[in-house]
């Protein structure tokens, strides 16, 4: 059994990620202020192997007792959070990796970074393999995430090398299922709302810019496998499956049944125009690949988000 924290544990993957490593026998320690983490998504657990800490992990972060792994993931993660919170962004990518490494090498933990895709940017190669170094825009809007997540892969290497830490990064893609916020701001909490509502499905620019989506199950076993292999150099974690944005509102509107039109308004600066994993080092590495269709995937969304609306 290790014992494991999870910064950003309250929130979409992070409770998730608790989920999983209780089910496997582990103790954690689920660390979250809430900003955009919600406690709804971690009330069902009753296992006394799990703690809840409200806490903001840009301040001294420390824990009583041994620690065998340190996951961080707290950070804003919808365009729509982090255009809204850019400081709190910056900071948490900065300063709250610097004080999540510092106690990982304190309890000579295992330390996991959840880095991001938009690191390569709007990339110039495509799929996304893991040696490029991306196509960012550092003062645009989407800056303060792209470069807290970038900033945040190098210090997390500069402590594996400089200090011995025992460092991972994983870089995740577009990720959708279950506890994802109804406000959230991205495609599939966007259309999916839109649709069982019965509004007009907002699509940005002509749709055709493309996506590639993995369910939150097949997501965080690609986590766990990484946390538990022995590859210190970042690995993408995503469904190679690509779509256009236009293609996943259609989608959404054949699973819900809904009578919604779709919209079109301007694209937001910087918006990526393609985004696809290549991830032959998950395969070949770690052996993993997404399992869950997008047509199953898409139902037990449905059925989540219908409950948080109150719609039977």
């Amino acid at each position: 059994m290790s014992r494991i924290l999870i910064t950003g544990g309250a929130g979409f993957i992070g409770s998730h990620l608790a989920d999983r490593f209780l089910a496997d026998g582990h103790e954690v320690i689920c660390v979250d202020n809430l900003i955009t983490g919600d406690v709804a998504n971690i009330a069902h657990i009753k296992d006394k192997r799990f703690t809840f800490i409200d806490y903001d992990v840009t301040n001294f972060l420390y824990v009583d007792g041994p620690l065998d792994c340190i996951l961080h993931f707290a950070s804003p993660a919808s365009p729509i959070d982090y255009l809204e919170l850019p400081i709190q962004t910056l900071k948490v990518g900065s300063l709250g990796t610097h004080k999540a490494l510092g106690l990982a090498k304190a309890k000579g933990a295992r330390f996991l970074l959840a880095s991001t895709s938009e690191v390569y940017g709007d990339p110039l190669i495509h799929p996304q393999t893991e040696d490029y170094w991306g196509n960012v825009n550092p003062i645009g809007p989407r800056g303060v995430y792209d470069e807290a997540k970038r900033f945040s892969e190098a210090m997390t290497m500069a402590y594996h090398r400089y200090h011995g830490v025992e460092t991972r990064i994983v870089r995740i893609f577009n990720t959708y299922g279950e506890r994802m916020r109804i406000r959230d701001g991205r495609a599939v909490p966007n259309f999916m709302c839109q649709a069982l509502k019965g509004e007009d499905l907002t699509v940005y620019g002509d749709g055709s810019q493309t996506r590639s989506f993995c369910y939150v199950s097949d997501e965080v076993d690609g986590i766990s496998r990484l946390l538990f292999s022995d590859v210190d150099t970042p690995v993408n974690i995503g469904n190679p499956a690509e779509m256009t944005v236009l293609g996943m509102a259609e989608a959404i509107i054949k699973v819900t049944g809904s009578k919604s039109r779709i919209v079109f308004k301007p694209l937001p600066e910087d918006d990526p125009k393609v985004r696809q994993p290549d991830i032959t080092k998950a395969r070949a590495i770690l052996g993993w690949e997404p399992k869950v269709g997008l047509e199953e995937g898409l139902a037990r969304t449905l059925d989540y988000f219908k409950m948080k609306l109150g719609i039977k």
